[in-house]
């Protein structure tokens, strides 16, 4: 079965801070080529409060901030079942305003509200990369590999004569502790995570057909922080679904010249440079990823899925546990396990890992389709049980 062409982004549910740049990046922008944009784009709106927020602040915690410390009050406040009774919601990533409004965001989109709140209560924050394999989605044809970012609260003691770096911090994470136990962690900047949030709107649109929204918030996020690699996968990928493939190539080429071992950038690179008639150059990174990444992401999930359709229901259970194998949490791959349950006739262990997928779903909708799932699976299991026992019945 041929299979179309996956492309690979990186999306920062969190962050992939890169190492220390100093060569000035080539003219990588062809602003000509793309409509305006046609939502505003402000790097001083990712981390603005509204006045809602103003007002929470004020009147919504002032108590509770004032008889306990800030860091406690507002980690009580954004806990589920506090004040702000926040819910993680990977749909798309929303600035601080969006998030607070929504009451819901994405682990990147929940920091952003984290620190906007903090800062305005007047708390040192220090943003912290999680350092350590990324977790993989998939959207369509394109790969997204999920960094993760979480954030240290300090109260600022430097006028008692303390420095701030020198009191206790507080961790607030959004993602499980499973996610990243024992993993380290190393600071980056506001203007890096700002660009973040950039790249994962440029991402989200890219995702959904809007090229000229994407190659604006992409182009700005480079403009904003150089240093941060990632967006450079992104505006290649930009050029390329908008048929510019000798861009599409320059760029990626850049990305690999600053991080000649990015993975990501090499498996874009391999398509584009086949595309030119450059067969030898393609065959040179397609050697070197293999050697860093012998089975690319969902290789073991593609064959299940082929495995599903010729209905051999053993051998995809076995290909969708070896995935689950490199990405122990990613809900799709818990659903299509579960799937292969049912086609074996095993409701116990379909029931389970339809409830794994539910539970480690990223967006709502996810969730409440994982659970219809089960939910069906248990009737079934009902239905036939009733129905052993109707046929025991009459054998007596």
């Amino acid at each position: 079965m041929q299979r179309p062409m996956v492309f690979f982004i990186v999306l920062m549910l969190g962050a992939c801070a890169s190492a220390p740049f100093t060569q000035r990046a080539p003219d990588l922008f062809r602003d000509n080529w793309f409509r305006p944009t046609d939502e505003p784009i402000d790097a001083a709106a990712v981390f603005a409060l509204s006045a809602p927020m103003h007002s929470y602040l004020k009147t919504g915690i002032a108590r509770q901030l004032h008889t306990e410390k800030p860091q406690l009050g507002l980690i009580k406040a954004l806990q589920s079942g506090g004040k702000l009774n926040i819910e993680y919601d990977a749909a798309f990533t929303r600035n601080a305003a969006e998030a607070f409004e929504a009451g819901a965001g994405n682990c990147l989109s929940l920091v952003i509200l984290t620190a906007s709140l903090a800062d305005e209560m007047g708390l040192d924050v220090q943003f912290q990369e999680v350092l350590g394999e990324r977790v993989m989605s998939r959207n369509g044809d394109l790969v997204f590999y999920n960094g993760h970012v979480n954030i240290a609260l300090r109260e600022k003691l430097a006028e008692q004569g303390v420095k701030s770096t020198d009191t206790a911090a507080t961790v607030i994470d959004f993602l499980p502790d499973r996610y990243r136990r024992g993993q380290p962690v190393r600071n980056v900047s506001q203007s890096t995570v700002t660009a973040m949030y950039m790249n994962n709107r440029a991402a989200e649109s890219l995702a959904s057909g809007q090229v000229d929204n994407a190659y604006w918030w992409a182009r700005t996020a480079i403009g904003l922080e150089p240093r941060y690699t990632a967006t450079y996968n992104t505006l290649g990928l930009i050029y390329r679904r908008h048929g510019h493939i000798d861009q599409a190539t320059f760029v990626l080429e850049h990305a690999l010249a600053v991080e000649p071992a990015n993975t990501v950038a090499m498996a874009n690179v391999i398509p584009v440079l086949r595309a030119l008639g450059r067969d030898s150059e393609a065959g040179r990174w397609a050697n070197r990823l293999r050697q860093l990444q012998p089975y690319p992401p969902f290789h073991f999930f593609d064959q299940g899925r082929d495995a599903m359709a010729k209905r051999d229901f053993m051998r995809a259970s076995q290909l969708f546990a070896k995935e689950i194998e490199r990405a122990a949490y990613y809900h799709e791959f818990h659903y299509w396990l579960a799937l292969a349950y049912v086609g074996l006739h095993d409701p116990e262990r379909a029931r389970e890992h339809f409830r794994i997928a539910r539970d480690n779903a990223t967006t709502r909708a996810d969730a409440a389709r994982y659970q219809t799932a089960m939910d069906a699976q248990s009737r079934t299991f009902a239905s036939r049980r009733v129905g052993e026992h109707s046929a025991q019945e009459r054998s007596r």
